[in-house]
């Protein structure tokens, strides 16, 4: 699908992408009623989440890996080496498997698989995430998944690639 063309979208999404330049939100542009809703959730995501930066972007590559999203994956590997994420790391967000990663690492990729397939954190589950996490880290290491997931549905749908992007 084509991008849209600036001149016809509305000033404040045509003004948002003079900043956003990244192709997923330049064909996010075709939604003019929520575009620029996803910009503000997107910029959120990154500037004020409070999940530490590196467990944020292990999930997030668990979930472009189970979404099996090249343009995520592309980008949030650039995001997780200079989150001071490991290869071996990088590498265990493709399967999900915990060896040789941290214990806190492997409760990411597991509490996002157990999001991903259930929908939700069991009791058990909550519980060990309110050890790592405050309930406002919880809130967002959850919004965090569910954005990602819907993020990877827009990009596989329209079929985003980095074409183009500087």
């Amino acid at each position: 699908m084509e991008y849209p063309d600036p001149a016809t979208l509305p000033a404040e999404l045509r003004a948002a992408l003079t900043t956003h330049t990244a192709n997923i939100y330049r064909m996010v542009a075709h939604s003019h009623g929520m575009g620029r809703s996803f910009l503000d959730m997107a910029a959120a995501m990154l500037q004020t989440n409070s999940v530490p930066f590196p467990l944020r972007e292990l999930a997030i590559l668990r979930v472009g890996h189970v979404y099996e999203s090249p343009y995520e994956l592309h980008h949030h590997e650039r995001f997780a080496r200079a989150a001071g994420l490991s290869e071996d790391v990088i590498a265990a967000a493709a399967t999900g498997a915990a060896a040789g990663v941290s214990t806190e690492e492997a409760s990411i990729l597991r509490w996002t698989d157990h999001l991903l397939a259930e929908h939700t954190l069991g009791e058990a589950e909550r519980k060990e995430a309110l050890e790592l996490f405050s309930a406002t880290q919880l809130a967002d290491f959850v919004l965090t998944v569910g954005f990602y997931q819907l993020v990877c549905n827009f990009l596989n749908t329209f079929e985003v690639t980095t074409e183009g992007e500087a």
